[in-house]
């Protein structure tokens, strides 16, 4: 036996050695690549075409180095504000004769999104305003690609291509069957009659009051998109919205006919025009371009432009702070991609403290999350408002707990086709008694006093512990409505009669006094600027910072990959990815009373 246990440990001791090992060579191996492909930055050729790829994620927050992203297969993410401040770069630069739109978004988590792009299509114009051609080549794109190309000159479809545009629509998914089924409970406490954000665990369909704000918010942003693709296409909204509901997946030759597009013509065609356009007519040369990742690094600049030819030097007397607060909200310390209630709150503290932070730009794309995050991140706000102005900038979501954060803010920048409001608070309980007793599990306790044991998932909640933590609900709301009256200087009962977890558009809201002007993330720098006296290109600093190689190095042993699946693209695979992700939403569900304020779970529009 001695003998077995000593051979034992000693394999063991070989394999974690063998492992240790291995680990070492690939990180060395992983240095080496990272090393060799880092390239210098590369040179324009006058007249080159600055390719724009839209197989990517637009992002507010700039995205960390990770070791993942060397063997992902993911799309690549750009980030909102050194996009377009490439593309004013590009309309600026002698060097570049015009812009090639090509591809298909590939949005993910809060990527993406209209009010992102409708910002990204705002760029794209003053290429246009420069006199420089903005070209769009498209094969199969869906309404948030057409919605981005619109803004080109001129629209180019392959004859075999289509628009893919029905429409917009929110098609949530409901367990409530599925955990009856499985023998999993669902207890819930929330107030306002348009707090949806539990019905997707509680219920097979949408209520009445939830299928009436959707339908509202869908209204008000198709108009919008409407409104900016007929401006753009010199058409009327009433004539696409025929055609989307006639045809809905749109071909070619319709959508020529349409106006929608400009011409239908093959990839090849595209490129031999480029070719002759940009002088390399050559057979076996490509035409003179420059792609944008690479651009990116060319046009680099300090600070960001506000104004379009501003020549003013970059200000060193003071920055702006550009903090990111991008996906749920969670107490405690939070990764990224999680807005944590109290890393985030630490980072506004010392950017409150930090003379040479003139100003902070807040801009949001969350759907809430933890109601006592929220509000720990709002006292760091509220007390930075003391002594430096607040601006803040909704992205795509600003809604709940997201809208929390975002109250005090001196000035509130929304675009259109965001999604906010929903001011509501809810609690969510799960229990596994039933599913523990079809599989023969039974439990047995011992307390000290009734309600020692209210937060076990092993049995329903009883009515007395489901009446505490409503009136904990309760409050909390109360805390809320009174945090809007006073933020937005708004009648209290002006404030109840708008909230109801309500989910509300961008315009909808600056109606309804929740906001206080229409216009995104560099109109919200620009108002800043004006407002501490930094001129038209201040520096800007952003927040979090991004983390580089060096940094990610030191915490990559818990980080590397180990395998990688294949991707799959399959309709089981989809489903499966959806409820993951959504079951992985309900585990980010970690405020410590149980009390959330957040959009409706699962709410995407598509």
């Amino acid at each position: 036996m001695k003998n077995f246990f000593t051979s034992l440990f000693g394999t063991l001791a070989g394999l974690v050695v063998f492992a240790l090992g291995t680990c070492f060579c690939g990180l060395l191996l992983l240095i080496l690549v990272v090393s060799a492909g880092k390239t210098p930055p590369q040179t324009v050729d006058p007249g080159s075409y600055l390719v724009f790829d839209l197989e990517a994620n637009i992002t507010d927050s700039p995205e960390s180095f990770s070791f993942g992203s060397l063997t992902s297969e993911d799309a690549p993410t750009l980030q909102l504000r050194a996009l377009t401040r490439t593309l004013r770069a590009a309309a600026r630069d002698k060097r570049i004769a015009g812009v090639l739109l090509t591809g298909a978004l590939s949005p993910s988590g809060y990527g993406s999104g209209y009010a992102a792009l409708k910002e990204v299509r705002a760029a794209l114009q003053e290429v246009r305003a420069a006199g420089k051609p903005v070209k769009a080549f498209l094969s199969s794109a869906s309404t948030r690609d057409y919605y981005l190309a619109s803004a080109a000159s001129e629209i180019v479809l392959d004859p075999y291509g289509m628009l893919l545009m029905p429409g917009l629509a929110a098609r949530p998914m409901f367990y409530a069957g599925a955990f009856e089924k499985f023998g999993i409970g669902v207890q819930v406490t929330r107030v306002g009659k348009y707090k949806s954000a539990v019905e997707p665990y509680t219920r097979r369909d949408l209520s009445p009051e939830n299928r009436e704000q959707l339908e509202k918010l869908l209204g008000d942003l198709w108009t919008d998109l409407l409104a900016d693709i007929a401006g753009s296409r010199g058409v009327t909204p009433a004539a696409i919205q025929k055609i989307v509901d006639e045809e809905g997946l749109i071909r070619a030759d319709t959508a020529k006919a349409a106006k929608l597009v400009d011409r239908i013509a093959y990839r090849d065609e595209i490129i031999a025009e480029l070719k002759n356009e940009t002088g390399r007519p050559g057979a076996n040369e490509p035409f003179a371009q420059i792609k944008l990742a690479d651009y990116m690094e060319v046009a680099a600049e300090p600070g960001l432009a506000l104004k379009a030819g501003a020549s003013q030097s970059v200000s060193r007397s003071g920055c702006i702070a550009v903090v990111y607060a991008e996906g749920e909200i969670v107490d405690g310390e939070a990764e990224q991609g999680y807005v944590g209630g109290t890393n985030f709150s630490r980072e506004l503290r010392r950017l409150r403290q930090d003379d040479d932070v003139k100003a902070i730009v807040l801009r949001v794309n969350s759907p809430g999350g933890s109601a006592a995050a929220s509000e720990e991140i709002q006292r760091e706000l509220r007390l930075a408002q003391e002594v430096k102005p607040v601006i803040v900038s909704m992205g795509a979501y600003a809604a709940s707990g997201g809208y929390w954060i975002s109250a005090y803010g001196e000035r509130i920048f929304a675009e259109p086709t965001t999604i906010t409001g929903s001011i509501g608070v809810f609690g969510i309980f799960f229990d596994v008694e039933k599913l523990t007793a079809n599989l023969g599990l039974t439990f047995d306790s011992v307390k000290t006093g009734k309600m020692a044991d209210a937060l076990t998932i092993t049995r329903p909640k009883t009515d007395q512990e489901l009446a505490v933590m409503q009136r904990m609900v309760d409050w909390t709301y109360a805390q809320f409505i009174d945090k809007v009256a006073e933020a937005r200087k708004l009648d209290r009962a002006k404030v109840e009669e708008i909230a109801q977890g309500r989910v509300w558009s961008g315009k909808s809201a600056l109606d309804l006094g929740l906001v206080d002007e229409l216009g995104g993330l560099d109109a919200a720098l620009r108002h800043a600027a004006d407002r501490v006296g930094l001129g038209s290109k201040p520096r800007l600093e952003e927040f979090p910072r991004k983390k580089d190689f060096a940094e990610v190095l030191s915490e990559m042993l818990n980080q590397l990959p180990t395998s990688r699946l294949p991707v799959r693209h399959g309709l089981a695979s989809r489903l499966s990815d959806r409820v993951a992700q959504e079951l992985k939403t309900v585990e980010s569900l970690n405020d410590p009373r149980g009390v959330y304020a957040r959009l409706p779970l699962g709410l995407t529009v598509e």
